[in-house]
């Protein structure tokens, strides 16, 4: 029996890959998986804890024993909801650095498969369509500019009543390429059969109908 298809979406930092995968899953009726939560759940959890975030031992400990579940747009960890912390800067730069321990992104891949489930999976992330399901139907590469994306991340900030700088917000940007891009394990990286999509000035909508048309296509042949 053949495995439900994957829609795989990866980019760096704040190049639209949840809000589009989210509107592409709903046009489908498929299920969505939202990677970089995981790791941010990790790194979110690891700062509370005071935990080394660089420390592949002390991290996947933490996440091997981490009860994970989502419920719509909320994230629930240990039945507490931790959907508006790991959503903020710190927990995103958490996330970068647990995401290049080894041990941490096996003990995350299980869990990821999981979201594999008819009639099928967007899934959005660094490594969606390299490592975790390199048989993805259709693998998308989106990006933009770092002005855009810091733009993009100071207009998130603004609407949820949080100040951060524009100079501040495109630094922590280059430096999170840099490490995405640098690590030893699963670097951030366009596969060869990826489809890059710049979505520097486009509008949601055209990006979703892009991706929805590549499908389609794809479906065809």
């Amino acid at each position: 029996m053949s495995l439900p298809p994957v829609i795989a979406i990866d980019g760096p930092s704040a190049s639209g890959k949840g809000t589009i995968a989210v509107a592409v899953a709903q046009q489908l009726g498929f299920h969505y998986l939202d990677s970089g939560a995981l790791y941010r759940i990790v790194g979110f959890v690891g700062g509370e804890r005071k935990a080394n975030l660089d420390n592949d031992s002390e991290m996947t400990h933490i996440t091997l024993n981490l009860k994970v579940k989502f419920n719509g747009d909320r994230v629930f960890v240990d039945n507490r909801d931790v959907s508006e912390q790991i959503r903020g800067e710190v927990a995103g730069a958490a996330a970068s650095r647990v995401a290049a321990l080894p041990g941490v992104r096996r003990a995350l891949m299980s869990l990821q498969h999981g979201f594999r489930q008819a009639p099928g999976l967007v899934a959005d992330g660094r490594d969606m369509g390299s490592v975790v399901f390199p048989d993805a139907r259709l693998k998308i590469y989106l990006t933009a500019t770092a002005e855009e994306r810091a733009r993009r991340r100071h207009k998130q900030l603004m609407e949820k009543d949080s100040d951060a700088s524009m100079a501040t917000l495109l630094q922590d940007i280059r430096d999170r390429d840099f490490r995405d891009s640098n690590r030893a394990t699963a670097p951030l990286l366009k596969c060869a059969d990826a489809i890059e999509i710049d979505t520097t000035g486009l509008p949601v909508a055209a990006v979703v109908a892009q991706v929805l048309h590549l499908y389609q296509k794809q479906q065809k042949t």
